[in-house]
């Protein structure tokens, strides 16, 4: 495939930055909780220096237990240990829960918390926190979609997530790691209690350049409300754009703007097979009433469709040809393109590639219907107008996001002396997009 000149990935300061394709990598893939949580807990125990981790979703249930068990337990030999979380997506945590963990010196921090009152409802949950990354020692980096919840194994049940995470090693982890500790300082510029040689000692010197691990090129990549407001889906249509023999998008909240469609149209009509992986069990009823609404416009063009019915689908990965591919948090509808904060890597490597596609291949082997134009009848009614509708919403929605409410985000570090109190009124997480 051709190979953009775009380029982005973080600089020194933490910020993203103009940088090129990084190689010397080594990804890989951790399918659903039961590759990951065993891989991450491991890391975090082995930590001798420094843990950071970001999680848009931390539930106090058997898994979130066991990663606050291993917090404490490396936070007590002293290892520092950041731990960012979002305040909507994990808003029931207890004070003991909490209190554990700042006592043994766990730093969490959270990301915009405050009250989720009918009033404020729907801000509250536009921006958020949705990243999913973790850095050991600034050598060793998972990233994906995978939250600290029990509903990422598949003993929860028919309402299990299937999702994906990435294991990284090589220099890219350097640009990740540096990433984090800029998110940390402008957490902690927030906290004007602190003192400065607090604030000296909570951000650790960076590691110098990483030696190479593999042969996969690779850039980190994250969405921003400021700087870098359409990165990741630039990256999508800059890859699709380039396709000469196959695109596969596995992708839970699948609802992309006007011009990613576009480009998927597109690549269909000249000849390469374009597949979707998307939800045929979905966690909430309006994910694949989105959906289904654009199921003519693409099938119409050649892309092929297929619906995961196994159980919910939260997975946020695809591939182009034979060697690009992507990981990361950012689902492709308006929330993840448009408001939240989110991180991918972007991959060039045929191994992993190939590793990639094996496992997606089995799925649609496996868990898959295929969506035909023929079973899906005439548009008319109530459905045209829908199609009509959506097909406007994603051909403004980017430039509507700017119009709605816009601030500083705060991030608050709970201090071993606090009460811990509840991040959030009650709510069930069960009306959260995760």
């Amino acid at each position: 495939m051709r190979r953009s000149r775009r380029r982005s990935t973080c600089d020194a300061r933490g910020g993203p930055a103009v940088n090129d394709w990084i190689p010397g990598n080594r990804f890989e893939v951790l399918e659903n909780g039961e590759e990951f949580y065993p891989r991450v807990f491991e890391a975090i125990a082995a930590a001798q220096r420094e843990v950071v981790i970001e999680t848009f979703i931390l539930w106090e249930d058997k898994v979130g237990v066991q990663l606050r068990d291993v917090l404490v337990a490396t936070a007590s030999r002293g290892v520092q240990v950041d731990l960012t979380i979002d305040g909507w997506g994990s808003p029931d945590l207890s004070d003991a829960f909490l209190g554990s963990l700042t006592r043994a010196g766990v730093r969490v921090h959270v990301f915009e918390p405050g009250p989720r009152s009918t009033r404020w409802r729907f801000l509250n949950i536009l921006r958020r926190m949705h990243r999913k990354i973790v850095v050991v020692d600034g050598s060793l980096a998972f990233v994906g979609g995978i939250n600290y919840s029990a509903d990422h194994l598949a003993d929860y049940g028919p309402e299990a997530k299937q999702d994906y995470a990435v294991e990284v090693r090589g220099p890219i982890v350097a640009a990740i790691h540096r990433f984090t500790h800029g998110e940390l300082a402008k957490g902690l510029r927030q906290q004007r209690r602190r003192s400065w040689w607090r604030r000296r000692k909570h951000l650790r010197a960076q590691p110098g350049e990483l030696p190479h691990a593999g042969k996969a090129e690779a850039q980190f990549v994250v969405r921003d409300n400021v700087d870098h407001k359409d990165d990741i889906e630039r990256h999508y249509r800059e890859a699709i754009r380039s396709a000469r023999e196959r695109v596969v998008i596995a992708n839970a909240y699948f609802f992309p703007g006007y011009r990613l469609v576009r480009e998927l149209r597109q690549a269909a009509r000249r000849g390469v097979e374009v597949r979707l992986v998307l939800q045929g069990q979905p966690d909430m009823a309006i994910v694949k009433t989105a959906a289904t609404t654009l199921y003519h416009h693409l099938l119409k063009a050649g892309v092929r469709v297929f619906e995961y019915c196994d159980r919910p689908l939260h997975g946020k990965v695809a591939l182009v040809d034979r060697e690009w591919s992507t990981v990361g948090s950012s689902n492709l509808d308006p929330l993840s393109l448009a408001l939240n904060l989110e991180a991918n890597v972007f991959i060039r490597d045929r191994d992993f590639n190939a590793q990639l596609a094996a496992r997606l291949e089995r799925l649609v082997q496996e868990s898959c219907r295929e969506i035909r134009r023929e079973t899906l009848g005439k548009v008319r009614g109530l459905d045209l107008v829908r199609s009509y509708l959506a097909f406007h919403v994603m051909r403004k929605f980017a430039r509507w996001a700017d119009w709605l409410p816009r601030h500083a985000p705060k991030v608050r570090t709970t201090q071993p002396e606090e009460a811990a109190t509840p991040l959030a009124s009650p709510a069930s997480l069960e009306e959260q997009r995760p």
